[in-house]
């Protein structure tokens, strides 16, 4: 089932996204949550932040793991994901550092990385609730489009789109890195909950694509139209074509 919520604007999408991570927290304390970074869910980890604060929800016993992380930066760099990570969460949060899992982007053997990840990630049951957001061109996590859905954890060249879309938290273009580790498809789908956040009028048409359209590599996305359990939350630029073309399966 896929459930699509239409907030007014970026801050009623954020409230709304963190009042389902919450929820998910307090029904099961011990949850494995599958964590994404980018400036969309930086207003929900602010949310998640002020309920710990306000000691409505405690993180002492989640774990989580992180989709991906650039290849080659250390965790100490500013725009490394672990660096993103406890600057925009971990560090605001009551949750135990050493329950905060990141693909090691300087492990010299990137492909042994990958399979230490999904090996983990197993470990651990899989993820109870997994966040995403989603690329321009259809992406989730840096599973970029391609001839086929990508099944465990890989080591992935980044597409020019990602480039281009990522160089803005960079001096330039040519400062971000061309490869990434990132969880695959396998355990994105194993998830047993998973709550997309979209803002933005430019992606809307890749958001409706991806939930109406074939389900194709081309637009990776879109194979979460095969997942029993997803919410859909955006803001109204984001949700447009979707509410346009589908206004019907708009939550009330």
């Amino acid at each position: 089932m896929i459930r699509f919520y239409m907030e007014k604007d970026y801050d009623a999408m954020s409230y709304r996204a963190a009042s389902f991570i919450a929820a998910q927290v307090l029904a099961k304390p011990t949850s494995v949550l599958g964590l994404a970074t980018g400036s969309t869910p930086i207003g929900m980890y602010n949310e998640l932040a002020k309920k710990c604060a306000d000691k409505k929800i405690t993180f002492k016993a989640v774990r989580t793991v992180n989709l991906d992380e650039y290849y080659g930066l250390s965790p100490e760099h500013d725009q490394s994901y672990r660096y993103f990570m406890n600057k925009n969460f971990f560090d605001k949060i009551d949750i135990d550092k050493a329950n905060t899992n990141v693909p090691n982007g300087q492990n010299p053997d990137p492909v042994a990385e990958c399979a230490r990840y999904d090996a983990l990630i197993d470990s651990f049951g899989g993820i109870d609730l997994q966040l995403l957001g989603i690329g321009r061109d259809g992406h989730i996590g840096f599973n970029e489009p391609g001839d086929a859905f990508i099944g465990n954890t890989n080591y992935v060249k980044l597409t020019e789109d990602t480039i281009d879309a990522n160089s803005r938290f960079f001096a330039s273009a040519d400062d971000v890195p061309r490869y990434a580790l990132t969880t695959g498809i396998r355990a994105i789908m194993q998830a047993k909950k998973i709550l997309m956040v979209v803002n933005g009028e430019a992606k809307a048409k890749v958001l409706e694509e991806a939930f109406f359209g074939p389900i194709t590599p081309a637009n990776p996305a879109s194979i979460l139209q095969l997942h029993a359990d997803v919410v859909v939350c955006g803001d109204a630029p984001a949700m447009a074509y979707i509410a346009e073309k589908h206004p019907e399966v708009l939550e009330k």
